[in-house]
């Protein structure tokens, strides 16, 4: 982000968000576009199976997600982790390697979407497409260790007693270091289900210096706690008490819990706040598929939106089931509620 003169450091966020007029988008979900391009997911890796057999898919998602305004678009590193590919047979120089190729897409896609803006005549949306020049975050995701267990448990928070901050620090070392390496703007660990991981991440973050900032968001079942039952207070403490972390928040949560859930974190932190809900849908665990029928229309979400920038959302997504539909209609909303940020030139 030289261009745009952003810090890679703990003023990050403040200093894009001066830039962007206040509000940003982040981008959606990335497996539903996933198979919606043709790739077949049914695998631990889940969205990460690309990495290894189709990354120019995850490239064109990137570039779908900056064409219908989003401001951040997170890597395809959600379920990657070196354990999970080393299960796969792979070598760990391969494993890091293909950790690292999820932060090269994103920023391949950032910049094939601003030669594309260059091209362009048109400013704005241009056949149904947003083409503008504007600061734009790539951001590495870390999914929580119970993504890696592929079992549904990043939905209940539920390691079990043995489990220790050290054990999380330990399994979540190496990925962090290869990614933040990888030369991302920031990390976001993403979908936190406990106190115990987000004690882990931010200890990492202080312990290996890393000089990348990151944003912590926790999920919720309840619209009160996180899905562990922890205290979403004692959760959002953490990140708050972390220098190296620029923006905490709520992903992949039902849109109906939102509101209240910003309204309990703003009492907590002075940091900005992200929320990127899922569609409303139910997960199957056990059959490992989203249930029909049990979530959102776009229009619904949409009509959260305003709400939750109000009350005191700055960063504004989708997650799960959420499309590049859902992420223009989210940029059309706060682009009339924000004021036109500065202009800055490349």
């Amino acid at each position: 982000m030289e261009a745009f003169n952003i810090p890679a450091t703990p003023s990050l966020m403040k200093e894009f968000l001066r830039q962007t007029g206040g509000t940003a988008v982040i981008d959606g979900g990335l497996a539903t576009e996933l198979e919606r391009h043709g790739a077949e997911l049914n695998d631990p890796l889940w969205s990460a199976k690309c990495l290894l057999t189709s990354p120019h898919l995850i490239r064109s998602v990137h570039l779908d997600y900056l064409e219908a305004g989003a401001d951040i678009i997170i890597t395809a590193s959600y379920q990657a982790t070196i354990q999970g590919f080393e299960a796969k047979g792979f070598s760990r120089e391969q494993s890091e390697s293909l950790l690292k190729k999820s932060v090269e897409i994103a920023i391949e896609a950032r910049q094939m979407y601003y030669e594309g803006c260059s091209k362009s005549s048109s400013v704005g949306i241009g056949d149904g497409k947003v083409l503008k020049k504007r600061p734009i975050l790539v951001a590495a995701s870390v999914g929580s260790y119970g993504a890696y267990l592929a079992d549904g448990s990043e939905y209940s928070g539920n390691y079990g007693d043995a489990m220790t901050v050290k054990a999380l620090k330990e399994f979540h070392r190496r990925r962090v270091q290869v990614l933040a390496e990888a030369g991302p703007d920031l990390i976001a660990f993403e979908t936190v289900p406990n106190k115990i991981e987000a004690q882990a991440y931010a200890e990492l973050l202080e312990e290996e210096h890393l000089k990348i900032p990151a944003w912590f968001t926790f999920n919720s079942k309840d619209g009160i706690n996180v899905v562990s039952g922890d205290s979403l207070h004692q959760c959002v403490s953490i990140a708050e008490s972390c220098k190296q972390v620029v923006a905490v928040g709520i992903n992949c949560t039902p849109p109906r819990f939102i509101h209240d859930l910003i309204l309990a974190i703003k009492k907590v932190t002075t940091k900005p706040i992200a929320v990127y809900p899922n569609s409303g849908e139910m997960y199957d665990a056990d059959r490992k598929e989203w249930v029909q029928n049990t979530g959102v229309k776009d229009e619904d979400f949409i009509s959260y939106v305003s709400k939750w920038y109000e009350v005191g959302a700055s960063l504004v997504g989708g997650c799960c089931r959420t499309t590049p539909n859902t992420i223009k209609a989210i940029y059309k909303t706060l682009s009339h509620r924000s004021p036109a940020a500065p202009k800055q030139k490349l």
